[in-house]
Order: structure tokens, then C-alpha cells, then sequence
């Protein structure tokens, strides 16, 4: 019987979307094995319908202190005849679940001891899509597709939007405020792509309703979408708008992934360098984001479209 194959990436959203390269070339590595990812719950709607699991598991991330559900993770993890594990996450905490598999099982990874390290000093130094690359290149898989999101699927014809409509993602971590552009700035923006007769559509989480109201309120052209959009919502989207502007943020990397004309804005809490998306992408960095005129995004903008 054919040994299984574990893959870890736990988050966050941008990440995981980089990661999609990647675990297309270990399902294509590893044909006849069952595949199984571990993840995390915001991630597993979108990971079970996708080509490359057989199985999704969910880690509910325990705490050191919580002895019986590491122990419980442990038994899972050891129980689930893996003869090779892929972390993709490269964490401290993917490292404790390196010591918790035990021996006996191959891991490419960072974690001391294991059978196949990523073993370059500036991988913390490289763009998330050649790191992970190389990585697998060290454990065998020596072909890494780029980001292919061509299997979703999702009926977003219920928002009744006609074309043109651009996306906007004025979110982004709550806990990171210098990543975002002011809700002013992205009313601006809104109020001058609504004058040239594209619809601005607002995305974010049922946590962001506030701010995407705070633009709506300024832009009554706009559609609010706040709460509305899942994952596989937002590729669609993707698919069909004129384009998206957002912050560094995990929707902007579906919006380029499913080959939007995006442009995303970095401020210094942020290195493009490592993490911008890839694809018809132009990226724009300004130390303090409240300083972006928004006549430079839609200028960006208008060279992208």
C-alpha cells in the first residue's frame, strides 16, 4: 500500500493562495498517494474543492499547555500512514507537529532533523513562490506550476453586477492598520471610477462591514458586498472584473491568481519583495499609505487596463 502524503499550511490567505503552485506539484509528484492537507478553518471550504486533496483535516491549533489535544493530534497524526509530510508552513508550530509525527516519516522542511531541509540561510529572504519552489526542489519536485485556480467554480451571477466593475479590498488585518489605505482615499477612488461608468464593488468580511459602509456612505455608486463573497466567490469575480485594487491582502492574491488586472498597495509593514502576488499585477509602495494619491492608483490603473 502506498504511503500517504501530508502537506501543512495553515494560513494566512495570501500564503495559502501562493501555495497553491506547490501543492499541485506534490499531488502530480505523488499520482497514486493519498493526499492529505492540514489546515486551518477559514482555508478548508476552499482546499475540499480543490483537484489536489483527498482529505482535509482541520487543525484547531492546541496550545502546549492543552496536553490532551496534542496528545490527540499526535495519534491523529501518527495514525494517518503518512510516509511523507510537507510543511509548507515552516513554523515553530509546524515544527512541534515534526517532533509529535516521530520517526520514521520523510519531512521537507525547516524543522532540525528532518530528513529533507530547505537547507539555503536567506530562504527568509526570498519571494514565498521561489522559496517554496527551491524547497521542493530539495525534497525532489523539481516542476512548480504557478497559482492555477482554473477549477473554481461559484455562481456570483446572484449579485447581479454588470459590466464594468472594478474590486475593491479595502480590508486587511485588523491587528495591522499600517497595511491599509484610508476609506477615504478608497471613496475617492470609488466616487472617480464610478464617474468614468465602472461599478466599484466593495469586498471584504462581515468584521469589515463598517469600513466598507464608511465608503459606500461617500460612493453611493458602489456595491457593498461586506460578508457576502467566500473564497471561491472572489475568483469568480476575479475572472470578470475590469480589475481590483486593494492592500496587501489575502483577496487581492485570489483577484491576480484568477488573472485580474490588479493593482496592491504596500506600505513599509510590508515587503513586496517577498510577498506581492504574481500575475498582471502592478504594485504600489509608499511608506505611509495615508500619503498614496489616489490619482496615482487609477493612473496605475489605466496602464494595467
Amino acid at each position: 500500500m502506498t504511503a500517504g502524503i501530508l502537506v501543512i499550511k495553515l494560513g494566512a490567505l495570501g500564503d495559502f493562495v501562493q501555495a497553491t503552485g506547490p501543492f499541485a506539484a506534490i499531488r502530480a509528484h505523488h499520482p497514486g498517494a493519498r493526499v492529505t492537507l492540514l489546515t486551518t478553518p477559514p482555508f478548508a471550504a476552499f482546499a475540499a474543492a480543490a483537484p489536489w486533496f483527498d482529505a482535509v483535516w482541520i487543525d484547531r491549533r492546541p496550545r502546549l499547555w492543552q496536553v490532551g489535544r496534542l496528545l490527540d493530534l499526535r495519534a491523529q497524526l501518527r495514525g494517518g500512514g503518512f510516509g511523507r509530510v510537507y510543511d509548507l508552513q515552516t513554523s515553530d508550530r509546524s515544527g512541534w507537529y515534526f517532533r509529535l509525527i516521530g520517526g520514521g516519516v520523510e519531512w521537507s522542511g525547516i524543522a532540525p532533523g528532518c530528513s529533507h531541509p530547505h537547507a539555503n540561510p536567506r530562504r527568509d529572504s526570498m519571494h514565498t513562490i521561489e522559496r517554496q519552489a527551491e524547497q521542493l526542489a530539495m525534497a525532489g519536485i523539481t516542476a512548480v506550476p504557478a497559482p492555477d485556480l482554473s477549477w473554481v467554480s461559484a455562481d456570483v451571477a446572484r449579485f447581479g453586477l454588470a459590466p464594468p466593475f472594478a474590486v475593491l479590498c479595502p480590508g486587511g488585518a485588523a491587528h495591522r492598520p499600517a497595511k491599509r489605505w484610508p476609506a477615504a482615499a478608497f471613496a475617492r477612488l470609488a466616487g472617480r471610477l464610478a464617474a468614468r461608468g465602472v461599478v466599484p464593488v466593495l469586498v471584504g468580511t462581515a468584521s469589515e462591514a463598517a469600513l466598507l459602509a464608511e465608503i459606500a456612505a461617500a460612493c453611493p455608486a458602489a456595491r457593498n458586498l461586506a460578508g457576502d463573497t467566500d473564497l471561491l466567490d472572489l475568483v469568480a469575480l476575479g475572472r470578470v472584473a475590469a480589475a481590483a485594487v486593494g492592500n496587501d491582502t489575502g483577496p487581492m492574491h485570489l483577484m491576480a491568481a484568477a488573472g485580474c488586472p490588479c493593482v496592491v498597495l504596500f506600505s513599509s509593514a510590508s515587503d513586496p519583495n517577498l510577498c506581492a502576488p504574481r500575475g498582471r499585477v502592478r504594485v504600489l509602495a509608499e511608506e505611509d499609505l495615508a500619503r498614496l494619491d489616489p490619482g496615482a492608483v487609477e493612473a496605475a490603473l489605466a496602464a494595467l487596463t
